[in-house]
């Protein structure tokens, strides 16, 4: 039975794990997707706050938006799929995460090799979701909550008491991250009145069709924001906006350009990484969902936030993530999310221009 079900305090922590010790007693394996990632950053907000800076494994590319976060001690990359691929890979990681004798593993991530690592750690108690693929390696399984945000859903694994706040999502960025913005925003002639546009995705069908024509018609500047893989559509959306965007895409890392996005008076993102950015940050978010719905737990959080999406479709949702290709070969759910509609979000969000500019001086 879990510490849950019986009412004891959550397993393995005492009076004694509310002390930071001089090591990191708690880690945490999270590989997921980048948004997954800054999701997760309240659960390590409430473990640091219990047992002192935590550890934590992730991937290359979502480890520089942890290596500031005040509840991390150490970011440990675990390149899955490179370097460190494979069967030789893993052992060379599990013997490392030996060595360092931690007492707790919690695992967000619902994964086969999240689990086998968390068990050659060593770690007496190891905590992750009862419908995980790896369920038996846990010491506690928590039932993972069918509905409500994912954010609330990761936190459940903490076993929160009654009347303890859930802390806010947090990306904990330093001053050179917001001199990056500054400096890129300065050198392209960018005032503090801009909206931001993430127009990319991993997933084919979450791209909504329509953000040069978005950019063209919006009363402000636009600066486009994405990683490297997005320059070319950056590129693209640029030279339809009659002069209207600049392309940041790929120009800054990502905790830069979280910094970038907190100027924006708001975001229009589709269902990616970029929303949950600036949830972190503080942003007023146009979220634009098509072939996902954001019932399922990855939408905006805070009120005056807006999520659009064609409600009348039969065929919404489609899948978990959106597949690469509309599977009735028509992609209406996006196709006919209107600019005007958006267009509409953005000024009902964006607010005065006098409160952007009060936002890009943090």
């Amino acid at each position: 039975m879990t510490g849950e079900q019986t009412g004891r305090r959550p397993e393995g922590q005492s009076a004694r794990s509310n002390r930071p010790s001089d090591r990191p007693s708690a880690l945490i394996i999270q590989t997921a997707f980048l948004g997954d990632v800054v999701l997760t950053t309240p659960l390590l907000s409430v473990l640091a706050q219990r047992y002192g800076p935590v550890d934590v494994v992730t991937t290359p590319a979502a480890a520089g938006l942890l290596e500031h976060h005040p509840a991390v001690n150490e970011v440990i990359r675990y390149d899955k799929h490179g370097a460190q691929r494979g069967w030789r890979g893993f052992l060379r990681l599990a013997r490392e995460l030996r060595r360092r004798t931690y007492q707790r593993v919690y695992l967000p991530h619902r994964s086969l090799r999240s689990a086998a690592l968390a068990l050659r750690t060593g770690a007496p108690v190891r905590v992750g979701f009862a419908d995980s693929p790896g369920a038996i390696i846990y010491t506690t399984r928590i039932p993972r909550p069918a509905q409500g945000h994912e954010v609330e859903r990761l936190l459940s694994l903490a076993q929160l008491a009654p009347g303890e706040m859930a802390p806010p999502v947090t990306l904990g960025l330093v001053p050179t991250d917001h001199a990056a913005a500054d400096s890129w925003l300065a050198s392209h002639g960018v005032g503090a009145d801009f909206v931001a546009l993430a127009p990319g995705s991993m997933w084919g069908t979450k791209r909504w069709p329509y953000y040069a024509d978005l950019s063209a018609r919006l009363d402000r500047m636009s600066v486009i924001v994405g990683g490297e893989d997005d320059a070319s559509l950056g590129d693209a959306i640029v030279s339809r906006s009659g002069g209207r965007a600049v392309n940041a895409a790929g120009a800054l890392n990502l905790r830069g350009s979280a910094a970038l996005i907190q100027r924006a008076t708001a975001l229009v993102t589709n269902d990616s990484a970029p929303l949950h950015l600036a949830t972190a940050v503080g942003t007023p978010i146009v979220a634009l969902f098509g072939p996902t719905v954001p019932e399922f737990g990855f939408g905006p959080r805070r009120s005056g936030d807006l999520a659009l999406g064609h409600t009348e479709l039969p065929c919404r949702p489609c899948s978990k993530h959106g597949p690469q290709v509309c599977p009735l070969g028509h992609h209406r759910c996006m196709r006919e999310l209107s600019v005007d509609a958006v267009v509409s979000a953005v000024t009902a969000v964006a607010g005065s221009e006098e409160s952007g500019a009060l936002r890009s001086r943090h």
